[in-house]
């Protein structure tokens, strides 16, 4: 063989190397944001083209007019309204219109109620509607620490879809996971919930479900005491990943990469996911883990757990989900907690005894936020 051809075919080798090991990045132009201090590398990286992408899928639809609070109260008109009922019923119905839209546009009331009588609680969507309206309430009341004033609504989660389209299950133990030559821990069964890395491939259940500990890295340059290993520190990394694909950020976001552990050199973003976390953690506790056996089969994970919240849930690749839209600002029945009704006076009231006490009966929210210590 001549001498070019085999420097003709050493190049191209060389070359489709290079294009294998490059294929993972992103072809230019990217753009920058300085998020910190100059000459520290704490930059945001975008990519306009995947920003140009999603820029529809996070757009906030208009809101709907404004109803009169005059007239009777939607719990004096209506029977079996637990949780709106404080409103006119002129707000009452601006509401069932908005999350009709917000959820379930395309299949219409139908989707919750039986039109033959809207009061039955027969289909299984009513009742955790319900539910995730005390939710929606709940995280605009007890959690600004982490959705600010901002607030969210049904769409920030559902995108016009009746299961919203980021939720997660518990997956089941692949096979041979665990068998005689040791427990993989969960690695090395690439997913995407960890960006098809060796990582654990669950980094939800213990930080989202369980109050596991995600802060492992040591304080010092030797152990002195810290007996986290490398392995407890990859399901911390998983998460990691998974929060920075939800976002569409990289670590800089709310790390100093000169010391990831530091809260001096982080930035305020980091406290607000903190809160997250906890509120993430707190929603699938009080709320969605409760509602398991109100979900049919079909609806419920592999494992027959019901969906749950994580970061992508409302983010869904924006760093503020809907860019940070102002949705909740046009629903103030999403941003206080419902009271409980009493019924009304002179028989108009269409509640009836046993009402009364499933709303008695409702269970008092008391996730609190707490502070970071």
């Amino acid at each position: 063989m001549k001498r070019t051809q085999v420097f003709q075919r050493g190049l191209t080798l060389a070359l489709v190397l290079t294009l294998g090991l490059l294929a993972g990045c992103e072809r230019p132009p990217v753009q920058t944001v300085q998020r910190g201090y100059r000459g520290t590398g704490m930059e945001q990286v975008y990519n306009p083209r995947t920003l140009a992408a999603q820029a529809p899928a996070n757009e906030a639809p208009a809101p709907i007019e404004p109803a009169s609070p005059d007239g009777p109260k939607a719990s004096q008109v209506y029977q079996n309204v637990k949780v709106l009922g404080h409103l006119s019923v002129g707000e009452f119905n601006r509401t069932m219109a908005a999350m009709t839209a917000w959820v379930a546009p395309k299949q219409g009331c139908v989707h919750c109620h039986n039109v033959q009588n809207f009061a039955e609680d027969t289909l299984y969507a009513k009742v955790v509607a319900r539910r995730m309206l005390q939710m929606t309430q709940t995280i605009n009341v007890d959690w600004q620490r982490h959705v600010g004033k901002t607030g969210v609504t049904c769409y920030t989660c559902h995108r016009g879809e009746p299961v919203p389209k980021e939720v997660w299950f518990q997956p089941l133990t692949p096979k041979g996971a665990n068998g005689f030559a040791g427990d993989k821990a969960g690695q090395n069964t690439p997913a995407e919930t960890v960006g098809l890395a060796s990582l654990p491939y669950d980094p939800f259940t213990p930080f989202l479900l369980e109050s596991q500990n995600i802060r492992v890295a040591g304080t010092e340059a030797l152990p002195a005491g810290n007996r986290h290993s490398t392995k407890q520190a990859e399901w911390t990394y998983g998460l990691m990943m998974h929060m920075s694909k939800s976002l569409g950020v990289n670590c800089t976001q709310c790390h100093n990469t000169r010391s990831f552990g530091s809260w001096e050199n982080s930035s305020p973003p980091r406290l607000t996911a903190w809160h997250g976390i906890r509120m993430a953690r707190a929603l699938n506790q009080e709320y969605l883990v409760p509602l398991t056996d109100t979900f049919p089969a079909n609806r419920r994970g592999p494992a027959g757990d019901v969906a749950k919240v994580n970061c992508a849930t409302c983010h869904q690749g924006a760093h503020k989900p809907l860019y940070g839209a102002e949705m909740a600002k046009f629903h103030p029945e999403l941003q206080m907690k419902s009271p409980v009704p009493a019924a009304a006076a002179s028989g108009v009231a269409t509640l009836t005894a046993d009402d009364v006490k499933a709303m008695q009966a409702l269970p008092a929210d008391t996730a609190k936020p707490a502070t970071p210590g």
